[in-house]
């Protein structure tokens, strides 16, 4: 009996060490974008809609959202809303990151 409880300690050490070593690739992750913005839209629900790579998905395209909206316009839109997009989908301090951040895709 006690050869199987400390196989079965052995087993959950083992699990909980190899969990842990999984967190650091999404601290990777955020290290790759270039700015807090796109970390901020990667990391939230923006992806979801809009697609990873701007491509849009059930939300439109964002490539080049920059040459078409300003930034405040973009930061509005982020606010409150716009069709189908929700408002306050993130707080405002990450929405004026986020807008500038899509401003720049030109």
């Amino acid at each position: 009996m006690k050869i199987k409880m400390g196989m079965i300690s052995v087993l959950a050490l083992s699990a909980l060490i190899f969990a842990g070593c999984g967190q650091s690739n999404d601290d990777n992750k955020t290290e790759e974008h270039s700015s807090k913005g796109e970390e901020i839209f990667k990391n939230n629900s923006c992806v979801g809609c809009h697609g990873k790579d701007l491509e849009g998905a059930s939300g439109p395209s964002l490539k080049k959202v920059g040459s078409k909206m300003s930034q405040a316009d973009i930061e509005k839109t982020i606010n409150e809303g716009k069709g189908n997009m929700p408002s306050k989908v993130v707080d405002e301090k990450e929405a004026k990151e986020v807008a500038k951040w899509l401003a720049e895709q030109k």
